[in-house]
């Protein structure tokens, strides 16, 4: 991740805190000195409103207004040729103020046909995981490295990974989940920016930011060809639910 990128995320996160605190506006900057040339800047005697709520300018982290925008821009997007391949764009979907968080790598045949992420054989698998975790699929959010379909199921491109990397940051951002988990080794990558395998990166937690948490695990569909895989993905999840106060379901 680029110090750009971090500088970015730090600066979202203040403005969160900032609001979270009570401050509505930032302080007006002091007048410059009265000169001959300057003459001085008439001001309005009555303050805005305390719940007028200062327009700040969308940084080049966050160029949208709300979870939609960035929604409509990803359905129209154009940033790499996957765009003249695909059928759909699986943007992402589920609770908008979920705790736990998946990402994936990328839409399989299914999710390109319907738009939506992990809804083919491996979305079955992971819904039947997130029940286990005693959740409903509802209320947890889910989304890929990628947007749309590689042909063939390939792996990701990283100028494809790199295109459309400001949609996952922004829903990272908005979602502001407690945990990430990452399914399969390119949404490690990704989210960790490294190439260790997942042996070496699974059952711990890697700090994102201050307040969320990477969790690292195998994909489901790595599971349905490797079903011994399963018992190694209960005990990632049972790290998480640990972690969130959750109980497995009876």
């Amino acid at each position: 991740m680029s110090p750009e990128t971090d500088n970015r995320r730090l600066v979202a996160e203040q403005l969160r805190i900032w609001s979270r605190c009570g401050l509505t506006h930032l302080p007006r900057p002091r007048p410059a000195p009265r000169t001959e040339e300057s003459p001085p800047v008439p001001v309005a005697d009555n303050p805005p409103p305390a719940d007028e709520t200062p327009a700040v300018p969308a940084s080049p982290s966050a160029p949208w207004a709300d979870l939609n925008a960035c929604r409509e821009d990803a359905l129209a997007c154009t940033r790499c040729a996957l765009a003249e391949t695909r059928q759909k764009v699986v943007f992402g979907d589920g609770d908008e103020a979920a705790e736990l968080m998946f990402v994936g790598e990328a839409p399989g045949a299914e999710e390109d046909r319907r738009g939506q992420p992990f809804v083919g054989r491996a979305g079955k698998l992971l819904d039947k995981m997130i029940d286990a975790m005693g959740l409903a699929r509802e209320r947890v959010y889910i989304a890929n490295v990628l947007k749309c379909r590689p042909p063939g199921n390939r792996d990701p491109l990283p100028d494809e990974v790199t295109a459309c990397r400001p949609f996952l940051d922004y829903q990272i951002d908005v979602i502001r989940p407690k945990i990430i988990c990452c399914l399969g080794r390119h949404a490690a990558m990704r989210m960790l920016d490294t190439d260790s395998s997942l042996k070496n990166l699974r059952g711990r937690f890697h700090d994102h930011n201050e307040r969320t948490r990477i969790a690292v695990t195998y994909h489901p569909a790595y599971c349905l060809r490797n079903p011994a895989a399963k018992r190694d993905v209960w005990e990632d999840l049972q790290l998480i639910m640990a972690e969130l106060g959750l109980q497995p379901r009876d």
